[in-house]
């Protein structure tokens, strides 16, 4: 199976848009991973710079913030759709609120698999804190509820909510992997997110238990009969990443950090 890397446009906005692409093509990935405007004219123009670049492109979704439903449920509809129309590979969506009810989490799934049935688009959902899959047990639920759910696997998030490595939640963690199919390589730890270098010894455990749970994925879909996969090394910028206090600077380089993540795993799941 082969496995295509896709680089965060999270971080880099501050580059022009066609000197970010020329950087990821020399980098190595195989496309970009990011979210669109919602105005039209600017969204065609990226777009039209991709498909010039020769850059695969996953789009993302995650600006849909209201609290309150009604209005949240109308502009997550719109964000999808303007992202269709850009014809991606597939659709990345950080999907409702920890707050909302089941039911009002269901009805967006519903509504992002509709777009997806109306537009051709695959579209999946991304475990993600304050989202309807912000926890193992949470997500269990809606996995069993919706047996056409798929996920964008960033298990990094459940270390922090669950302040541990998961190790009691096995039959939640399965089943978030045999739905995963596409996977957001940032390492967490019970206490956040992100830890400040994956290059470090000391975050060497923490590495591998994500590298165990991402080699799971990609057996299951090659024993599935899958010829590709995606995944996006996700380590972001502040507040992601640590700083130093005073000065303000990254402990680490992003740019750094998430090309040496695409070439450990490139080694590592060859």
């Amino acid at each position: 199976m082969k496995i295509q890397f896709f680089c965060p446009y999270w971080g880099s906005e501050t580059l022009d848009f066609k000197t970010f692409l020329d950087k990821v093509r020399k980098a190595g990935y195989d496309g970009v991973e990011m979210s669109l405007p919602i105005e039209s004219e600017s969204r065609e123009d990226i777009s039209g710079l991709l498909q010039l670049s020769g850059m695969k492109f996953i789009a993302q979704h995650w600006e849909t913030s209201t609290a309150d439903f009604r209005e949240h449920k109308v502009e997550f509809q719109r964000r999808l759709v303007n992202l269709v129309k850009a014809n991606p590979l597939f659709i990345n969506t950080q999907t409702g609120k920890d707050f909302f009810s089941f039911q009002q989490n269901a009805e967006l799934i519903e509504i992002a698999d509709k777009i997806s049935q109306t537009y051709g688009v695959k579209i999946i959902h991304e475990t993600h804190r304050g989202k309807f899959s912000f926890a193992p047990h949470i997500t269990f639920g809606y996995l069993t509820s919706f047996p056409g759910l798929r996920l964008g696997l960033d298990i990094s998030h459940w270390c922090n909510v669950a302040e541990s490595w998961l190790d009691d939640q096995s039959e939640a963690i399965n089943m978030a992997i045999s739905r995963a199919d596409h996977i957001h390589a940032r390492v967490g730890f019970p206490e956040g997110p992100q830890i400040p270098d994956p290059r470090a010894p000391e975050w060497q455990e923490a590495l591998e238990k994500h590298l165990k749970w991402w080699k799971q994925v990609i057996y299951q879909r090659s024993d599935e009969g899958w010829s590709q996969f995606s995944i996006t090394p996700e380590f972001g910028p502040y507040p992601y990443m640590t700083i130093l206090p005073h000065s303000r600077l990254p402990l680490a380089n992003q740019w750094e950090v998430n090309v040496f993540m695409m070439e450990y795993l490139k080694s590592k799941l060859s």
